[in-house]
């Protein structure tokens, strides 16, 4: 399947109950909650707000962003808490070669807009870190955006070009960015969800749910690609890097 289509009124994203790590199906208990938090849906909304206030993301339009989530796959509080797929190779090019096999990214649409960026969420490992630290997780993965909303990451000079030379600099100019977008903020029921935990969130709204899509597949292209769609491949591997 070289695409992947959503609309609202034919075929709606799919979306999932969080559970607790290692639970999978429906919730437990007799009855099913009526209207759960849904968490792709606030951060959706947050996003937008982020970009709308913050100068270094002004760059990103939401409509062309989807917000998911992937469960967590234990209970420890270390590991993946979100990462950013692009869908698109290096400098937005829609095909690379490989040891002589052309690939593309499988190419997802929602209403019609075609996906440049996947923001995945681990849940609820994401929801257990403290306020500060889900802010700047949030920050983190929109700043991997590239600045020129191509498909691709942002790319720093240097070996390190995703996190720079340094990933905790990385981490506490996001912090420098979350603690400017929080001062005299008009409207922090946006955000008001990050402070509570997953359970806490849990009893508050009678469940939680969100969006749970495929990663994105790379795909062999039979056909010929124009060369200004294509780009070089290093001889690492053909693996595109989720950050």
């Amino acid at each position: 399947m070289t695409e992947r289509h959503w609309d609202a009124a034919v075929r709606p994203l799919p979306r999932h109950w969080v559970l607790p790590d290692g639970v999978r199906g429906r919730p437990p208990g007799p009855t099913v909650p009526h209207r759960p938090f849904n968490f792709c849906s606030a951060m959706r909304r947050l996003c937008r707000d982020v970009a709308a206030r913050c100068p270094a993301f002004a760059h990103i339009d939401l409509s062309r962003v989807l917000v998911s989530f992937t469960p967590s796959r234990n209970a420890s509080p270390y590991g993946l808490q979100a990462r950013v797929t692009p869908m698109r190779f290096r400098d937005g090019a829609v095909a690379r070669r490989f040891r002589g096999v052309t690939y593309r990214v499988q190419r997802y649409f929602v209403d019609d807009r075609e996906i440049l960026y996947v923001i995945t969420f681990c849940l609820p490992r994401f929801l257990d870190q403290s306020f500060d630290e889900k802010l700047v997780t949030v920050f983190h993965e929109l700043y991997h955006v590239s600045p020129v909303f191509n498909g691709d990451l942002r790319r720093h000079p240097g070996r390190y070009a995703v996190h720079s030379h340094s990933k905790r600099e990385y981490d506490g100019r996001m912090g420098d960015l979350v603690r400017d977008y929080l001062v005299d903020h008009p409207t922090p029921e946006l955000f008001g969800f990050l402070r509570h935990g997953y359970e806490d969130l849990w009893r508050r709204h009678g469940g939680i749910i969100g969006v749970v899509v495929p990663r994105p597949k790379l795909l062999p292209v039979a056909t010929e690609v124009p060369r200004e769609e294509m780009m070089a491949v290093p001889r690492k591997g053909k693996q595109r890097g989720d950050k």
